[in-house]
């Protein structure tokens, strides 16, 4: 009665509802342009990590900052390298540059300098300088230098990536949201029965969107993951929420005399499936807050606060607004698109049976498989070779070889211990040169003879300096290994004193780090998930059916990169798992929902035939717009981590759907006896018990 009260005072006061909710719209339209993004990956590992604990110290000794970009310019000379070298120290946000000259002495004739030292400086008229380039200054500095270089030449690095990754995921996004809502909307205009509840749908949505867009300035930042996928994803996912009120809404209608009764009806009847639905979405979601790497709690935060939202929207702006508007939907009424689906739910009814066998068959392997990927941590593989940072980090791999740069900070005052550290790096396979004031200048020169800008760069009042060269990848077996060496050989000397940082050791520590929320992420959302699912559907065997039912779904789709040799990166591979969970399960709900009420007055075979009929429009509804909004960030997204996330997403949506209209339907009828209660038990109807439960 109290849930009743309350969607009755919300339908007869539907314009003080809606005035409410204008200012609050306006003021997070503003609020969500204030709203800064974060495109480094490595700024979201733990502040306790030991790279991340090395970054922050280094910032406070020097300010020079850790080397983040390659550039690499051909046809010069010597001379003309020294030249480029000034002018690059001349871009604003460049705080330090390194060439040959920093090395060795070039002075002396090249034939008698270290072979090894000057090729990865300068070979066959093609000079590499290493700059470091400030975080604020990314993408002005990366133009500039660029324009200095010319686009014959190249340049590579964490800073151009990142600012590649900047530039270009504003206009993807654009792209895609333009592309989503125009699909939405054709589906909409095939699934509603007036010209007008398509735009009501999206309004409604677009309402919540925006305001927790706005709401997002409580976190100061959100990270580019988060800003990519955020919109879309709550548009996708809460589609079915509107969706299920409005055929509700319509259902209702035929019934009652009166368009505010008949609202009220709707929200009364609809309020347990969507409620149940949104709750183990953003439950879901907020597993994500339990990863110690911290874009799981920013995409996880964001998620399931635009879930609240939207259903908040659902159950009180949105009726208000369809109310507003019933006048104008019924002179726009059209005669439904969609054809009769007796026809799907007998074909279900044929096929469930042996589709349940096939499940049971590839369950296990599907589950094995998906744990055996091979994966990629950091965001050294993010951008692709149609993109020019892709092609120009090839260019200069392919002349240069792959390298990667480690900066190490030991204390001031033995330079025989720091000479013997420097000897036994320099003996470690892949170690290719050291730049510090041992190595550079000498241990027996002292340190007056040097000049202030060339001191500051090597020794601050506490530490020493060591820039590590290397030829390898910020990313590989061999990296990690050379990254746990080198850890090692530092403890030696300075236990307990060193700092070591670099997109070599930030990788690392990232994939030590994402490997150890798994387990724990996935345990917690199913457990959540399986919580709510037995409170709103007062049964043990329902929720073990539902969430098996969409775990195997997600074993499903992991296991597709395995088998087809595909290398995945494990951030996408972590949030996928929670992501699918969360937004599809509401489609077995919906299934499940609707057969125990058909099978209060059919038998279990005409209740799965019915079943199927009543919902397949919903569930398509929403499910299509998962897949193609998904599929949409997988092929337009220049950035892998989300074009493999937005692949996950679409294809995960397909087998979500597949599983609850062809095997979840045999499931229940199998558990028939289990899981429906019949007429003529002492308890209330189920939906009435489920509404019951909610409200307690």
């Amino acid at each position: 009665m109290k849930m009743r009260r309350f969607y009755s005072f919300i339908v007869k006061n539907k314009y003080v509802v809606l005035a409410v909710f204008v200012p609050i719209f306006v003021l997070c339209l503003i609020l969500g342009r204030l709203v800064s993004v974060n495109y480094d990956i490595n700024d979201y590992l733990p502040k306790d990590t030991p790279s991340t604990v090395s970054i922050s110290k280094m910032t406070e000794e020097f300010k020079g900052g850790i080397p983040n970009t390659r550039v690499m310019v051909r046809d010069i000379t010597v001379p003309e390298a020294l030249n480029i070298k000034e002018e690059l120290k001349k871009v604003e946000g460049v705080t330090s540059v390194s060439w040959l000259d920093d090395a060795a002495d070039i002075r002396a004739p090249m034939s008698t300098l270290d072979e090894d030292t000057v090729r990865s400086y300068y070979r066959d008229g093609t000079a590499l300088f290493t700059v470091t380039i400030e975080e604020e200054y990314y993408i002005p500095a990366t133009e500039s230098i660029r324009e200095l270089i010319g686009d014959g030449n190249a340049m590579t690095g964490s800073s151009v990536s990142i600012a590649a990754t900047t530039t270009g995921t504003v206009a993807e996004i654009s792209k895609i949201a333009a592309f989503a809502v125009l699909f939405v909307l054709v589906v909409l205009v095939l699934t509603t029965y007036s010209w007008l509840d398509p735009l009501i749908v999206l309004g409604g949505l677009g309402v919540a969107i925006v305001i927790n867009g706005g709401t997002n300035i409580i976190f100061g930042e959100i990270s580019f993951v988060t800003n990519a996928a955020g919109s879309i994803l709550q548009l996708a996912v809460s589609l079915d929420y509107s969706v299920f009120l409005l055929h509700r809404f319509d259902e209702c209608r035929r019934e009652n005399v009166s368009t505010d009764d008949a609202m009220t009806d709707a929200l009364c009847r609809s309020t347990s499936s969507i409620l149940s639905s949104g709750l183990t979405t953003v439950i879901g979601f907020l597993a994500l807050v339990l990863m110690q790497f911290r874009i799981g709690p920013d995409l996880g935060l964001a998620l399931a606060k635009g879930v609240a939202i939207s259903l908040v929207t659902v159950f009180v702006f949105t009726p208000a607004f369809i109310l507003a508007l019933i006048p104008l939907t019924d002179k726009l009424s059209h005669k439904p698109f969609t054809p009769g689906l007796h026809g799907v739910g007998k074909f279900v009814r044929r096929v469930t049976l042996p589709m349940t066998v096939i499940f049971a068959i590839v369950l296990v392997p599907a589950f094995l498989a998906s744990n055996s990927n091979s994966y990629l941590y950091g965001a050294s593989h993010i951008l692709g070779e149609k993109t020019q940072a892709g092609a120009d980090a090839i260019a200069v791999d392919d002349v240069f070889g792959q390298s990667d740069t480690m900066v190490m900070l030991v204390p001031n005052g033995s330079m025989p211990t720091e000479t013997a550290l420097s000897r036994e790096l320099h003996s470690l396979p892949h170690v290719t040169g050291i730049i510090s004031y041992v190595d550079t200048v000498g241990a027996q020169i002292p340190t007056e003879y040097l000049d202030a800008d060339t001191l500051s760069q090597l020794i601050s009042p506490n530490y020493s300096r060591m820039v590590i060269s290397t030829d390898l990848s910020a990313e590989s077996e061999e990296t990690f290994s050379l990254v746990e060496k080198v850890r090692a050989i530092a403890e030696k000397y300075y236990p307990g004193e060193y700092y070591l940082a670099g997109q070599g050791v930030s990788t690392f520590d990232l994939k030590e780090t994402v490997t150890s929320d798994l387990f724990k992420i996935n345990l917690l959302a199913i457990a959540a998930v399986f919580v709510i699912l037995i409170l709103t559907m007062r049964s043990v065997v329902l929720p073990v059916i539902l969430v098996l039912s969409i775990e195997t779904a997600i074993w499903i789709n992991l296991a597709v990169p395995y088998f087809s040799g595909e290398s995945i990166f494990y951030i996408a591979y972590l949030i996928i798992s929670t992501i699918q969970l969360g937004s599809t399960v509401d489609y077995a709900i919906l299934m499940t929902d609707r057969y125990r009420e058909n099978r209060q007055t059919l038998d279990k075979w005409d209740a799965v035939s019915k079943t199927v009929s009543d919902v397949t429009v919903s569930i398509l509804t929403s499910g299509s717009a998962l897949t193609v909004v998904g599929l949409l960030l997988g092929f337009i997204s220049t950035n892998r981590l989300l074009a493999q996330l937005g692949i996950f997403i679409g294809r995960g949506a397909i087998f979500s759907l597949l599983i609850v209209f062809l095997v979840l339907p045999g499931l229940l009828c199998l558990c028939d006896g289990l899981v429906v209660k019949r007429p003529g038990d002492k308890s209330e109807s189920i939906e009435s018990n489920e509404t019951e439960v909610l409200m307690k």
